[in-house]
């Protein structure tokens, strides 16, 4: 396997090549080729050199294993990620945070603000202007509160993809939830009513929205194709929150139920079934941490030990399957096998903050190794020393940044997950 050379993981290359170039299709291979060709030709232009350059050298660096992990430098880091974070919000037309840099875009590689990750930005900016008591960050984030109760859909819900006219917004449940999510950060922040009465609103059309499975119903315009999926369940920790903003126990009520409905889709092995926007059998790192953080917190919250464990068993296949320095493949098989070359680093950053979140709940010290190794290695492959304004201090979406998951560029939740697991080192460190 191309990769780390100190990996000891056991990749089933044979397997992952026959995905990509027989069991998917050939429309589809043509498909993804297609969309290759056309990103590497939107490079060509020479004010994205500097870029080609950078793209050249992390691919070297994913062959040859080159990456050294990082110890310390928490701080630096944190504040390196917070300045592009802001810089994100500072590129659009609103006070939503941009969808990410991508430089293979016409324009300036800036995209427009996109609602979902927007909502649980909030939450992560206002966690770091608590730990350092800036005004300035606090500001930016509770802007950004602000523009999503402004483009919060009358039904409560919010929409589905990046920022659309009214008549074209479509509701989607997750992203609802990552909303009520920051909406809770910023009413427990700043104490203004209108957050705490858009959560509601939210809160309200994700309880109507659960079938009597528990399973949330509205996933956009593709809510008929994989009608279950159980990543969602990070709702429910949102739901949580918003019980305890309120007082009000059904929005409790509600989040065990989502997350005792994500658990049947869990097998004895700990993988979890539907769990997956694309690839059903080999679901990405990214929706797995989704489906693990949810599962943890609402565990954590509720004091539901079954719910904790089930976030081990999910949690300590994936440990396993870290190479020792840190690197994580970004899918997995059903028997946890690895599914892809190239590693997710938002799913990285993820595991890692999951990993710290048990250390604290469990004092098992197997748990704080793992985070560390995972963000030790993430580190290594954040800039914060480039004249790219739209890389430094970001974490792209894939390593190499060839990768298949956002391929090319830096979606905003990559840093956003970064910092959060950079938030809980530092805590535990201090």
């Amino acid at each position: 396997m191309l990769g780390p050379s100190t990996s000891t993981i056991k990749t089933p290359t044979t397997q992952i090549l026959r995905d990509i170039f027989i069991n998917r299709g050939f429309r589809k291979f043509c498909f993804d080729l297609r969309g290759i060709l056309l990103k590497g030709f939107g490079l060509r232009r020479i004010d994205r050199y500097p870029f080609v350059r950078l793209l050249l050298n992390d691919s070297m660096r994913f062959m040859l294993g080159n990456v050294q992990p990082i110890r310390g430098e928490t701080l630096e880091r944190a504040q390196a990620a917070v300045g592009w974070l802001l810089r994100a919000q500072a590129a659009t037309a609103d006070d939503g945070v941009s969808y990410g840099y991508f430089p293979y875009d016409s324009g300036n590689g800036w995209r427009d603000s996109y609602p979902e990750t927007t909502g649980y930005i909030i939450s992560t900016l206002l966690e770091y202007a608590k730990n350092t008591d800036d005004k300035h960050i606090a500001e930016a984030a509770l802007k950004m509160a602000h523009w999503e109760v402004s483009v919060q859909m009358k039904s409560g819900a919010v929409q589905a993809n990046a920022r659309c006219t009214p008549e074209d917004q479509v509701a989607a449940a997750f992203n609802t939830g990552m909303v009520l999510d920051g909406w809770s950060a910023a009413f427990r922040f700043s104490r203004d009513e209108r957050f705490l009465k858009a959560g509601q609103r939210a809160g309200d059309f994700l309880v109507g929205d659960m079938n009597e499975q528990g399973y949330l119903q509205s996933h956009g315009r593709d809510s008929t194709l994989f009608p279950i999926k159980t990543f969602t369940c990070l709702c429910a920790w949102a739901l949580c929150r918003l019980s305890e903003d309120i007082g009000d126990s059904r929005y409790r009520i509600a989040a065990i139920k989502v997350v005792e409905a994500a658990l049947k889709q869990q097998r004895a092995n700990g993988w979890f079934a539907n769990n997956c926007l694309s690839r059903q059998e080999a679901p990405l790192l990214h929706t797995i941490g989704y489906t693990l953080q949810g599962i943890l917190e609402v565990g954590i919250s509720t004091k539901r030990d079954d719910f904790v464990g089930a976030a081990q068993r999910g949690i300590d296949p994936l440990i396993s399957q870290m190479s020792s320095d840190g690197f994580l493949p970004g899918r997995f098989y059903s028997d946890w096998t690895p599914a892809a070359f190239s590693s997710c680093l938002t799913g990285s950053a993820q595991i890692a903050v999951v990993c710290y979140r048990l250390f604290e709940h469990t004092g098992d010290v197997k748990y704080r190794g793992a985070a560390d190794s995972l963000l030790n290695f993430l580190k290594a492959l954040q800039l914060i020393d480039i004249p790219i304004a739209g890389v430094q201090g970001a974490l792209s979406g894939s390593f190499p940044i060839v990768g298949a998951y956002q391929m090319l560029g830096y979606p905003n939740w990559a840093t956003k997950y970064y910092l959060d697991a950079l938030m809980c080192q530092q805590r535990l460190s201090s």
